[in-house]
């Protein structure tokens, strides 16, 4: 029994050591990109890099007073907040009716599946063209209808299992005490849920946030997001490694307190859908 326990507290051992090297090849490059945005551009250029440099602040106010980043910021949270708010509202009803539809519902997972299967290089050109055509080129709601393209059909496609997992008596049972359909989709499946909905929400706004081809393709001065401002931190004198690096800390930032919060109910979201 003594050499069974001592196995195991050696095979527990082995699976820390292999967690914290998965860890650390993780977490490295995040904490290489934080260090450099704490130095100044000369000390970030430095090979081999020089350990006891002086914190500093400075690459962060230049790239608020200086680039504009500001901005940028607030124009990718509004974009995100704005298509993952419509793509959670539009979607989660749309799966509600996919998910008790009984006619035609393997055709219409198939069609909502195609389209996230379609390379997103493919959709750039028609979709430049109909938003210069329309006047939404460089506009919010031409970069928010663009990101709800796909945005929509994940959202929809994710939260269909959820509901098929809420057994349909409840909503009958709705329906017989006089609900409507909206009315036992928002007082009894919706609740329910809800941690597929904050999945689905969070996995919405990070593809929103992170988006990068057709923001670059679809907005101006005025209306870039931080994925292109970043971009273009590449000049013709080179990167500017120090101030790239501050801005990607800034990026970061958000979206770890944002999964701070959620952080429980994504991981229940993830999991209640596949388990009936």
């Amino acid at each position: 029994m003594l050499k069974a326990k001592t196995k195991s507290q050696i095979d527990s051992i082995f699976v820390y050591i292999a967690l914290i090297i998965v860890a650390l090849f993780f977490m490295l490059p995040i904490l290489w990109v934080v260090r450099t945005s704490l130095v100044t551009k000369q000390v970030a250029y430095q090979i081999p890099p020089d350990w006891n440099a002086p914190v500093t602040l400075d690459n962060y106010f230049t790239i608020f007073r200086d680039n504009h980043f500001g901005g940028y910021f607030l124009n990718s949270l509004v974009v995100s907040l704005f298509s993952t708010g419509i793509s959670i509202f539009l979607g989660s009803m749309a799966a509600f009716w996919l998910a008790r539809q009984k006619k035609w519902k393997t055709g219409l997972r198939v069609s909502i599946l195609s389209v996230q299967m379609l390379p997103a290089i493919v959709l750039v050109v028609p979709l430049f063209n109909v938003m210069t055509n329309i006047g939404l080129k460089n506009t919010y709601p031409g970069l928010i209808v663009t990101y709800l393209s796909f945005n929509l059909p994940y959202v929809i496609w994710m939260l269909i299992s959820f509901i098929e997992a809420v057994p349909e008596e409840l909503s009958d049972a709705a329906e017989i005490d006089g609900c409507s359909k909206p009315q036992t989709f928002l007082h009894v499946v919706f609740p329910i849920i809800a941690p597929g909905v904050v999945a689905a929400g969070v996995l919405s706004f990070l593809n929103s946030w992170n988006e990068f081809m057709f923001a670059l393709v679809l907005t101006g001065n005025e209306t870039r997001t931080i994925p292109v401002a970043i971009a273009a931190m590449e000049t013709q004198q080179g990167v500017q490694i120090a101030e790239l690096c501050a801005s990607v800390v800034v990026v970061i930032v958000p979206v770890a307190i944002l999964s701070m919060f959620v952080r429980k109910y994504l991981v229940q979201g993830l999991s209640f859908g596949s388990i009936k």
